[in-house]
């Protein structure tokens, strides 16, 4: 507690004296790199945000069985904007929804930051999703097939209030960074005393980017869960394959217990048709983020795809494919979509056929204006 405290007071009072330096004259003069005029941070200050609305629409069918319906996966509203040159925030809520653990306003929200950028340095606090170096757990969930990824991805509660700081090198080719948050294993915001610390480092060049990082989850007063997770992307022309490795535990001595290796190869042509494979393997020892140990029956009765839980000790094996296809040239604000996905344990086979539609409120209402004038 004391070491996240002292953290803590570093990190605002750094964030608070850069944040001085910058904004402490707003009609201070900026000079440009793409002008040889010079203008100021008022008139760099006029920042319109990004606001949509994201839905995802389709038909489920389990087979064998009778598990079949219509059904939406949620309406998301999306907030993005700057408040001045250096400031700015995000917001992803979930609406006419409560999940989680934030019985509060929050509940429904995935995140909510104020960031602070200067100089390749990024200063974020709010909630947000716990750093974690996996690209699957990385992807927007309307670009996620829930039968179709690992049961970590499926269980593991990652949006937590914190804070983030990164660094980025004049190339823009590596991030890292160091992350402070609550731990998955609070119970609620500000009751707990439990946190997740974490530093990452993220690459990028044409031919591959990394996500790697290392994390430590206090599940219990000074007693941490470890976990290394190493996302890897490649690309070869317009093929892509993500290969996430993840190892956890409550002692590096046994931090081999629990893994989940994943591989997804991707072919993508004409820039509105995309064809996707994926493949995962995970092993349990222990039973770190569901809530009762596995007994063998539970999705002998449920109608679902994916178990409920995973056996100790025993191989879990998953697998699907899909494509994806745009409909609107130039414009991929609809998806459709289909994929199918099995495992080796309940043996059952989810068919999903639907459709994605991002409504750009922004868009919308700049239209609208330009229709008055």
């Amino acid at each position: 507690m004391k070491r996240l405290f002292c953290f803590l007071v570093v990190a605002f009072i750094a964030t608070g004296s850069a944040a001085y330096a910058q904004e402490v004259d707003s009609t201070a003069v900026v000079r440009t790199l793409t002008s040889e005029e010079d203008v100021t941070n008022e008139q760099i200050g006029d920042w319109v945000p990004s606001i949509s609305l994201d839905t995802r629409f389709g038909y489920n069918h389990v087979i064998p069985g009778r598990t079949a319906g219509f059904g939406g996966d949620g309406l998301f509203l999306n907030v993005d904007g700057k408040i001045s040159k250096h400031f700015s925030y995000s917001l992803c809520h979930r609406l006419f929804e409560s999940i989680g653990e934030d019985v509060s306003v929050f509940d429904a929200t995935d995140w909510v930051t104020l960031a602070f950028d200067v100089k390749g340095f990024s200063f974020s606090a709010g909630k947000d999703y716990v750093m974690l170096g996996s690209w699957e757990y990385d992807t927007y969930d309307w670009d996620s097939y829930f039968d179709m990824n690992t049961m970590f991805y499926n269980t593991f509660e990652g949006r937590q209030w914190g804070v983030t700081a990164s660094w980025t090198n004049k190339s823009e080719s590596s991030t890292f960074m160091v992350q402070a948050t609550n731990s998955p294993f609070s119970e609620s915001p500000m009751e707990s005393n439990l946190y997740a610390y974490g530093v990452g480092w993220q690459g990028a060049w044409d031919w591959y980017e990394s996500y790697w990082t290392f994390n430590m989850w206090e599940y219990a007063p000074g007693a941490f869960v470890k976990n290394i997770a190493l996302g890897n992307m490649f690309y070869i022309g317009d093929v892509s394959i993500m290969a996430d490795f993840m190892m956890r535990g409550t002692k590096f001595r046994s931090i081999f217990d629990d893994m989940s290796f994943t591989v997804m190869p991707a072919y993508e042509f004409c820039d509105r048709f995309r064809v996707f494979g994926k493949f995962g393997w995970e092993r349990l020892r222990t039973n770190m983020f569901g809530d009762e140990p596995f007994d063998g029956t539970p999705f002998d009765e449920s109608g679902a795809v994916m178990p409920d839980f995973l056996i100790s000790g025993d191989d879990y094996l998953f697998y699907g494919a899909g494509f994806e296809y745009y409909p609107l040239k130039d414009n991929k604000d609809i998806r459709l979509h289909a994929a199918w996905a099995s495992n080796n344990y309940t043996k059952r086979h989810g068919i999903n056929i639907g459709l994605t539609w991002k409504f750009d409120v922004t868009k919308a209402i700049s239209r609208l204006v330009s229709k008055r004038k």
